[in-house]
């Protein structure tokens, strides 16, 4: 007999509540921010002076600029 009411009536969307769409909830805050460990502390100069090899100079030297056309 369920059968054939059905039939008569037509089809129903479920009203169950397990079969409801669920409430949108607002989203949660975003992750905090990990704090950065002290890693860049600010050191003393070494005693004996830093390393100064004789060519660093050589390095660092200009060449003078070659004028070229470009035409």
């Amino acid at each position: 007999m369920g059968v054939e009411r059905r039939e008569e009536e037509g089809w129903e969307t479920p009203k169950r509540t397990e079969y409801k769409i669920p409430l949108v909830f607002p989203c949660p805050p975003p992750p905090r921010k990990k704090k950065s460990p002290v890693l860049f502390k600010r050191r003393n100069p070494p005693k004996n002076g830093y390393f100064q090899p004789p060519d660093l100079e050589a390095l660092f030297a200009l060449t003078p600029r070659r004028e070229t056309s470009c035409a």
